[in-house]
């Protein structure tokens, strides 16, 4: 291995001696536990209470959406998307292969399929001129809808992904989606705080979703959120995350399967905590991306992706990209081996054996950024 890989390895340890090494811890303090406390005490814990409400209205203000919906997690917020616009069997989801595993699987509750899309090298989202010629090569229109020419599926929707943090562009996807007649949904789980020409991620579409798990930017100890500036879309997807009950009725009437997604009012009032301070929280995190380029500038065998063009990033994660595998293996297996929080980025999911099977255009970039990339400790209190 070369001379400057172990430099790497050995300015990480000088520069961490004194900070978290966590790939990505939470930042509480009292006031999150003042917060519970007052939860606690009106004995309102479950999915009734003041903080969901206020939580929901705060999210709602801050990412510049009409409404918000609060679940139990961005997996629950992205199902019940895909459920408002009946997604099924019968369907295929342009999705990205290089996204969390959760993405997927909330294509696959409803029994629809993957269509797995490669990504751009810079921002790591959807690539919409590798889309736009997929989709002119692999679809046909017949009787108004988009099929794929060799599965015979309707491609019903496009779920764009601003991965960890970086948003993707798109305002050209939402015209190739409009083009075609395809849906919008954005997964935004990882992008709370991240701007793509002024204009919050997951705002773009007709709904997009977060994510408040352990490791995001703020956390509930789990939860997500629907985005949408459609009240109907508002009105109906809170009721199914209520078990679909009827709220003018007495009795407990259901009229459709709902589903048990509402956000607890003790995640809600954690939620509201980290809110204030999300302000500190996203600087630190920008400080992280600035205080890493400085310590790595002079080696060439190491990039810290910077956010791209037109965007604002949150820095969720800092990645960073190596000119081959054997020498990205090298750092994340020294660094993990010392005590580091480092992190491969998401397995590719088409490389999954439960997803091998479905249809996919060719994942170059996708395989390649796989290959050739870490992400590194990104807690907020590294420079807090």
């Amino acid at each position: 291995m070369s001379k400057e890989i172990n430099e790497i390895i050995d300015k990480f340890e000088v520069i961490f001696r004194k900070r978290d090494k966590s790939h990505h811890a939470p930042y509480f303090d009292q006031i999150e536990k003042n917060n519970l406390k007052k939860c606690i005490e009106t004995t309102y814990v479950s999915y009734v209470g003041n903080f969901v409400n206020e939580f929901e209205k705060k999210i709602s203000k801050f990412v510049g959406s009409k409404y918000a919906i609060a679940t139990t997690s961005g997996t629950a917020a992205l199902h019940l998307a895909l459920r408002y616009y009946n997604i099924n069997n019968n369907h295929e989801v342009l999705v990205p292969s290089l996204t969390y595993v959760a993405t997927v699987n909330a294509i696959r509750y409803l029994n629809s399929i993957p269509n797995f899309v490669d990504i751009d090298n810079e921002n790591l989202g959807i690539c919409p001129f590798k889309l736009e010629k997929y989709l002119k090569n692999s679809t046909k229109k017949i009787n108004g809808k988009l099929l794929n020419k060799k599965t015979k599926r309707e491609i019903k929707a496009l779920i764009a992904v601003h991965l960890y943090g970086f948003p993707c562009r798109i305002d050209l996807l939402k015209k190739i989606c409009k083009k075609y007649k395809i849906l919008l949904i954005e997964d935004a789980a990882e992008s709370l705080g991240s701007f793509y020409k002024s204009q919050h991620t997951g705002t773009f579409g007709n709904i997009g979703i977060l994510s408040f798990n352990g490791n995001k930017t703020i956390t509930c100890g789990g939860g997500g959120m629907v985005i949408t500036n459609s009240k109907q879309i508002a009105q109906k997807l809170k009721h199914l995350s209520t078990h679909a009950r009827l709220s003018n009725r007495e009795d407990h009437y259901h009229d459709e399967v709902g589903y048990n997604y509402r956000m607890t009012n003790l995640s809600a009032a954690v939620g509201c905590g980290q809110l204030k301070k999300i302000g500190k929280i996203l600087k630190s995190k920008i400080k992280n991306y600035y205080w890493y380029k400085e310590n790595f500038k002079k080696f060439q065998s190491m990039k810290i992706l910077k956010e791209p063009k037109n965007s604002k990033s949150n820095y969720w994660l800092i990645i960073g990209k190596f000119k081959n595998t054997a020498e990205r293996n090298h750092i994340f297996k020294s660094l993990k081996k010392k005590g580091f929080g480092v992190r491969l980025c998401w397995r590719p999911l088409h490389t999954l054996k439960i997803f091998k099977n479905f249809p996919r255009d060719n994942l170059k970039n996708t395989n390649k950024i796989y290959s050739q990339t870490i992400t590194f400790p990104s807690s907020s209190k590294i420079n807090l």
